[in-house]
């Protein structure tokens, strides 16, 4: 076996790992094996780590690459999981997005650094410029031959399935294999990209990115010369001024940045491009500056929100790019040095934004949670124009702010405060929407039920779902087990705990990916509680050992009968399982 099958093997078998290690943890966290805080922890690390490894492998070799992989996936499941502790759930926190992408920059900027530190020494511009552009071209060409690769398997299932041999149902609720396969293609071809990168940086992407600078050059010249005469108008669709102008602010560190490239030889040339790249390097300032006021209007008129505090962390890096790049143009014909170093200095302070944005230093739903009550406590804003809707996105420290608004409202003087918690409270219904009623009856009636006198326990347990989860356990009992027309769930009514009133129900649905979910409910002193479902052996049935025990509930009630163990009476009960 030559080098270059074996490195692409060891991608391919890297991917695939990628791909089972996401997998299990998931399935894991399903099946009730850890909180879903560490399930979200465990993930991150795992896209992350396995990410960075596929990044840095070819310019390094495997075994360095997972050591390199390590502190970075750490730091990033560290600081996300850190930030999603300002949330109740966790999916309350995967709503937010903002954290996502600081979480991208906290994993991506430090890599070109870690290559390049095992070879020329990290603070060697060119290889970080070539190598960070390296690693957005294997990326890229990674992610396209991965769908190339489902495009062949989807063309190749729709030949067979002309014979009656199709086979994509099964490849995709094949459990890992789909993330597998997906993992081993992203392997190959980042094997394959390296293998094309050489020893220089992708200058057919860098050519095509030089060639937007002279129309973002004139459309910043006509911005320019417009805005005194014409002013800054109100965007549609609640489009934030502030958050435009960084972006093209962005977008201008990026073309100077390629202007400039990796050192004088391979820099742009021409009587074009060198000016164009000296204009935008001058211009950065001007959106920045515009960005800073029309941020700093916004909060003066409604206060600090988590969006305006992102954006006002990007204007202060943005900043810091545009002086270096000002100072830069002070060098007069070595301009494009001067963007290098500039470059090379921001690169950890974008970093340090990023994991500031995810510390409990900055955060952006407390400080905005207090700025909403502080200013309708000191008479800055009216009770009627008060956000307070926005504070259920706004995690724990909006349900605090939440909470003291409604104490107010109870004090006197604050009439119009307690008029606007209740029409807030009348906009949110008590009673079940029609939709989640609509989705809860076809539930009942595509869910078997054991004994089949047990409807109305069953309905009254069912009644508790929220209607997002009651969706997918439709489309659970509407996908057959497989061979047959059979339903893909069954709930189950029996009297299993004793101590308390009524009777518990277990309900046993197949997911897509081939493996049985096991859901306990039963009446506690708050309603109707979760209860976890455990095997006496110690694994619950799976696959088609779960998929033949749902048939046969689903044709008799099961016998009951009393556990072999007893109880240490304390702390609620302590047991052995066998």
């Amino acid at each position: 076996m030559d080098i270059r099958t074996r490195g692409r093997g060891l991608l391919a078998l890297t991917g695939a790992a990628a791909g089972l290690a996401l997998w299990a943890v998931d399935a894991a966290a399903l099946r009730g094996g850890w909180p879903e805080r560490a399930d979200f922890a465990a993930s991150v690390f795992a896209f992350t780590f396995f990410a960075s490894v596929l990044a840095m492998t070819g310019p390094l070799a495997l075994r360095r690459a997972v050591l390199s992989a390590l502190p970075v996936a750490v730091a990033v499941a560290g600081f996300l999981s850190m930030a999603a502790l300002r949330f109740g759930t966790v999916a309350e926190f995967q709503m937010s997005g903002l954290p996502f992408l600081a979480a991208f920059v906290l994993g991506f900027v430090p890599l070109p650094f870690l290559v390049v530190a095992a070879g020329q020494g990290w603070t060697n511009y060119p290889a970080l410029f070539a190598e960070g552009w390296r690693m957005v071209v294997r990326a890229v060409a990674a992610w396209v031959f991965a769908g190339l690769v489902w495009g062949v398997i989807w063309l190749s299932d729709a030949l067979l399935g002309l014979v009656a041999l199709g086979f994509m149902e099964a490849l995709t609720t094949a459990g890992p294999l789909p993330g597998m396969l997906t993992g081993a293609a992203l392997g190959l071809g980042v094997a394959a990209a390296a293998e094309g990168a050489g020893d220089v940086a992708p200058d057919l992407v860098l050519r095509l990115i030089r060639m937007l600078a002279p129309p973002v050059l004139a459309v910043a010249a006509l911005f320019m010369v417009a805005l005194p005469l014409r002013g800054m108008e109100p965007l549609p669709g609640g489009i934030s001024a502030a958050g435009v102008l960084l972006a093209v602010a962005a977008v201008i560190v990026v073309l100077v940045s390629v202007l400039a490239g990796p050192d004088d030889e391979a820099a742009a040339q021409g009587r074009v491009q060198g000016p164009v790249g000296m204009a935008l390097a001058g211009l950065l300032v001007v959106p920045v500056v515009l960005a800073v006021w029309a941020l700093a209007v916004r909060v003066g008129q409604h206060g600090w929100t988590p969006g305006r505090l992102f954006a006002a962390l990007m204007a202060v890096v943005m900043a810091g790019y545009a002086l270096a790049y000002l100072a830069a143009l002070a060098r007069g014909g070595r301009w494009r040095v001067g963007v290098r170093l500039g470059n090379l200095a921001m690169a950890p302070v974008l970093a340090l934004a990023a994991a500031l944005w995810l510390s409990p230093l900055l955060n952006a739903e407390a400080i905005s949670s207090r700025g909403l009550v502080e200013r309708y406590e000191a008479g800055q804003v009216a009770a009627g124009d008060l956000d307070v809707a926005a504070l259920a996105a706004w995690g724990k420290p909006g349900a605090a702010a939440l909470a003291r608004l409604e104490a107010l409202a109870a004090e006197p003087g604050h009439e119009a405060l307690a008029v606007k918690l209740a029409a807030k409270d009348a906009a949110e219904p008590v009673v079940m929407p029609e939709e989640a009623a609509v989705l809860l009856a076809e539930l009942r009636s595509v869910m078997p039920v054991q004994p089949a006198g047990a409807v109305a326990t069953r309905d009254m347990l069912l009644a508790a779902i929220p209607a997002v989860e009651v969706q997918t356990w439709i489309e659970a009992c509407r996908t057959p087990l497989p061979g047959t027309e059979r339903p893909g769930c069954v709930f189950v009514v029996a009297d299993l705990w004793t101590a308390e009133p009524g009777e518990e129900g277990l309900v046993l649905l197949r997911e897509p990916a081939g493996y049985v979910r096991y859901e306990g409910l039963g009446l506690g002193p708050q309603g109707v509680a979760r209860r976890s479902v455990a095997a006496m052996s110690g694994a619950l049935p799976d696959r088609a050992e779960g998929e033949r025990l749902i048939a046969a509930l689903q044709d008799a009630p099961p016998a009951v009968q009393v556990a072999p163990m007893n109880m240490l009476a304390v702390e609620g009960g302590l047991i052995l399982l066998p």
